[in-house]
Parts: structure tokens; C-alpha cells; sequence
């Protein structure tokens, strides 16, 4: 896999696209939430030269390498270390106190994905880490060496949506008592092993589902969600612009329940005149999710679970 081709943003026109009516202003401020390896960021502030951006990212390695990407651009960019949930502190540290657009790419980085030292991915034996950032937190060694068999089994068929968890976890638990697991290759052969033929034969690596049921957990990253994206839409200005891509459906209803909830008339039934502060704060911009084309998938292959959800800011809250 070539530089380019691993780096390609996922439905990176449609983004823009989706943002640009709130950043064509002088003072513009969008953020990044998720500027992994900065593929998006760079075309934001590409694109919107009258822009400002904040980027943030959990992953010290992401911003060093974002930050060598996007050093042309100077002080239009500014590159934070915190979890995207931490978004009001950082605009409160930043003086900045409404920003016109946002965008999150929830998932997991291309480069997180193929360094191997990582553990993130299934088709290559690297050391069960999964920790998105690595100086804090437990791992996916530790999750599945320490946690109670009943919480495994809740993590795998939440988050992961596996079917075989019993069987998988029962495998796990018996396993673990001779040697803890530390590496990535003893976990993917045992899921392998335990799983019947039947559900061998579709959907791809059959370590799939638990490989991101254990990067969920060990990163917190639906606990995060809930408090991020809220946060985000609350940082809007009116005419701002929030862009989402989730590849997970847990993720996407989140996203979707924050999009509606913000988007409805919450009067009492009954009243003839419905009061500003009864009224939507938001407008939706998609219609249900959008799903990646044909072309975007063949361009980018982790496109092809993409959902991306959009709304504008249309007024501010009141009372």
C-alpha cells in the first residue's frame, strides 16, 4: 500500500462540501477533532484560506507527524494533545468562545492501524496495547486478562456486536489461567479456533468484531462520544456547521439521537405560538446518514462502513 493510497480521507470532498457554507468568513474558525494524520485538516485549511484551525488528537505520535504535515500552513493551524470530549477547555483556553464548523472522523487512524507496534490491527502479531493514547490508560492485554468473564462477554456483543461471544470469552478465560495474553497473533488464532465453520466464512478477519470491541473499551470511546459531540454542537455559532463520520452502528445512533433531539420543536403540545426557546437549535443537512459512493470506497477501502450525519447551527439557546 502506497503513502498516498493509506492516506486518503474518508469522503474528504463531501466534508468539505458539507462545511463550506459556514467558512468561507474572514475569522472562521473550524476544528478538528479527530486530526489523526492530518488529512482532512490539510484540506480545510487548503480550501478555506480565510480559516482558522484547532486539531485535536489523543495520539502524541498523530500530532507530531500532522504537525510536519501541516507546518506550511503556520499559525492558521493549531495543534492540541486532549481527547476531542475535552473540546470547551480548549476553546476556553484558546479565547475562542463560538467556532463555525467542526468535524469528527471517529475512526481508528490509518497509521494506528499499520504500525505494527501498536496491536490494533488483527492481521499482523503485534503486543495488545490498543491504547489510542499511550501514556494513559489500561490495555487490550489488560482488559482481557483481568476483567470478569460476564463483562467480557457485555463488551464483545456491545461493541464489537459478536455473535460467538460466550464461546469466545469461555476461550479466553480458560486460556488466560495457563499464560496472560500479551500479543495479538495467540488472540486472533483462538478466536479463530473457537468460532463454528459457519461463522468462519463471512465478514471478513473473524477477529474483527472482538479486535474493536477491545479498542472501544480500552479507549472509553462511546463514554467519550456521548460527552463530545454535545459539547460540540454547544461551541457552534449560529450558521456553524458540525460534520460527523461514525463506522460503527453504536457510534452513528449516537450521533443521531444528539443530531434529532436538537433539531425538535420541544413545546407542550397545544400551544397556537410555539416560543423561540421551544424551538430547534439545529437543522439537519443529511437525510438519515450519508453512505460512502462506489468510487470513495474503491479510493479508500475504510471508507466502506463510513456513515456521516451533518447539521447547522440556527439558533442559540435561550432560557
Amino acid at each position: 500500500m502506497t503513502d498516498n493510497s493509506r492516506h486518503v480521507p474518508v469522503m474528504l470532498q463531501r466534508c468539505l462540501d458539507m462545511l463550506a457554507p459556514a467558512l468561507a468568513e474572514p475569522g472562521a474558525v473550524v476544528v478538528d477533532c479527530t486530526l489523526g494524520l492530518g488529512g482532512h485538516s490539510e484540506a480545510l485549511l487548503a480550501t478555506f484560506p480565510a480559516a482558522r484551525l484547532i486539531a485535536l488528537d489523543r495520539d502524541k505520535e498523530a500530532l507530531r507527524l500532522s504537525g510536519e504535515r501541516l507546518a506550511p500552513y503556520g499559525d492558521r493551524a493549531t495543534l492540541v494533545h486532549a481527547v476531542y470530549d475535552e473540546l470547551p477547555e480548549v476553546l476556553d483556553r484558546l479565547d475562542i468562545p463560538r467556532v463555525q464548523g467542526v468535524l469528527f472522523d471517529l475512526g481508528v487512524s490509518s497509521m494506528q492501524l499499520d504500525e505494527a507496534d501498536r496491536g490494533f490491527a488483527y492481521a499482523q502479531d503485534a503486543p495488545l496495547d490498543m491504547r489510542m493514547d499511550q501514556t494513559t490508560g489500561i490495555s487490550a492485554a489488560e482488559v482481557l486478562n483481568t476483567y470478569a468473564p460476564g463483562e467480557l462477554v457485555r463488551i464483545l456483543r456491545q461493541y464489537g456486536e459478536e455473535k460467538q461471544a460466550k464461546r469466545i470469552v469461555s476461550a479466553v478465560v480458560r486460556e488466560r489461567e495457563k499464560e496472560p495474553f500479551t500479543n495479538s497473533a495467540r488472540l486472533v488464532e483462538l478466536i479463530r479456533d473457537s468460532l463454528p465453520q459457519a461463522a468462519k466464512r463471512t465478514g471478513g478477519n473473524p477477529a474483527k468484531r472482538t479486535f474493536q470491541a477491545l479498542r472501544i473499551e480500552v479507549n472509553g470511546e462511546l463514554s467519550v462520544l456521548e460527552r463530545a459531540i454535545p459539547a460540540a454542537v454547544k461551541a457552534l455559532a449560529v450558521g456553524g456547521r458540525i460534520a460527523v463520520l461514525s463506522y460503527h452502528s453504536l457510534e452513528d445512533r449516537l450521533v443521531k439521537q444528539v443530531f434529532a433531539a436538537g433539531a425538535a420543536n420541544t413545546a407542550p403540545p397545544g400551544l397556537p405560538v410555539v416560543p423561540e426557546r421551544y424551538q430547534p437549535r439545529l437543522k439537519l443537512l443529511t437525510r438519515g446518514a450519508e453512505l460512502p459512493t462506489e468510487e470513495e470506497v474503491a479510493e479508500n477501502r475504510r471508507a466502506a462502513p463510513a456513515r456521516l450525519r451533518g447539521a447547522q447551527r440556527v439558533r442559540e439557546d435561550v432560557g
